[in-house]
């Protein structure tokens, strides 16, 4: 995740072999692609408050951002920082305030020991080849948001704690099952894309806004029953034959169930604030069921992608014929009026 908010670059880009300039008096520092490989020419003002890093050739840590005891956001995205170069800040008592950690995209192949951290509330540990989520236990319970995406964890393990925890990304990872989410209940949105998941299992789970489930193994859509709060679900990519367990979800404004095996819409009838639907790459074979389907929310429905069903193929061809007919139609109109005149 990019660390967003009003940043002034307060360093002058140039080769690494050379100093890089820097206004001491800035408390937001932002070297990203400057391509260093250490940080022996940057002088860090003592007041800092954000750290970026991004996009550079780091292999190790500089122990001066130990010294940094006003930073609250430190990211070291897309380097080449693995266990041993992220161990030494697990002892770096003066940066206990931190609130946002990002080690997105390094070569970690576990997670850091980050307890030291009272009161982070971001962690990013996505793009890395991390293959348990063991480790979690020690991340404090202030957490917010945490980013697991784009590693080799088989399973949802240590994150019963996360009581505050809004945001919740563990997409393209090797997970099989939902679990241990009963104690998320502020939890908003839930990305688990790219997974292997069979069935839909929310643990009890109401408050979600935004639930992704796209290019996993899921056959059937039972389960969202209960999430009334729902806005967001997309479940493009598996192969669900049927549209069920959705006329509860009064709330939804987008449904992505594209690329599955539907052959009719169905169940959305209620869903009177829908404004996207996705329904192509499917075997739809009926534009009336569609029209039905839709009643409910011709108001509020902007978007329906219905390429790649039978039904357009259907409407495409007749379309064809109607033109040709009409075609035909006028040029013997033509005909008749130039023979009276």
């Amino acid at each position: 995740m990019d660390m967003d908010g009003e940043k002034q670059p307060s360093a002058e880009a140039t080769n690494p072999d050379q100093a890089v300039e820097i206004d001491l008096s800035n408390t937001v520092l932002d070297l990203t692609s400057f391509q260093l490989h250490d940080l022996d020419s940057v002088e860090f003002p003592t007041n800092l408050t954000e750290l970026d890093l991004t996009a550079n050739r780091l292999t190790s840590l500089d122990s001066r951002i130990s010294h940094l005891s006003n930073l609250k956001k430190l990211s070291l995205r897309q380097n080449l920082i693995d266990d041993a170069a992220i161990e030494p800040i697990s002892r770096w008592d003066a940066l206990a305030g931190l609130e946002e950690l990002i080690l997105r995209d390094n070569k970690l192949m576990k997670i850091p020991d980050v307890s030291i951290f009272k009161k982070l509330s971001v962690f990013d540990v996505s793009f890395n080849e991390i293959t348990s989520s063991h480790g979690l236990s020690n991340v404090t319970d202030t957490l917010k948001e945490l980013y697991v995406s784009k590693n080799e964890v088989p399973k949802m393990e240590e994150i019963e704690h996360f009581h505050d925890l809004q945001i919740l990304e563990f997409g393209s990872n090797r997970l099989r099952v939902m679990e241990n989410l009963q104690n998320l209940t502020n939890l908003q949105e839930l990305w688990l894309g790219r997974n292997r998941i069979k069935v839909v299992n929310l643990c009890g789970l109401k408050c979600i806004k935004k639930i992704s489930l796209q290019s996993n193994r899921l056959t059937s859509m039972k389960g969202f029953e209960e999430c009334i709060a729902l806005e967001e679900l997309y479940l493009s990519h598996n192969g669900i034959s049927k549209m069920e367990g959705l006329s509860t979800l009064v709330n939804l404004h987008v449904l992505d169930v594209s690329s599955n095996k539907l052959t009719l819409v169905d169940d959305i009838q209620n869903l009177s604030r829908l404004e996207d639907l996705w329904l192509n790459d499917n075997q739809i074979e009926s534009l009336e069921s569609i029209v039905e389907a839709v009643a409910g929310s011709r108001e509020t429905l902007t978007t329906i992608y219905l390429e790649n069903n039978p039904c357009v193929w259907f409407l495409a061809t007749h379309m064809v014929q109607l033109f040709n007919m009409i075609y035909y139609c006028l040029m013997v109109i033509t005909f008749h009026f130039r023979d009276i005149h």
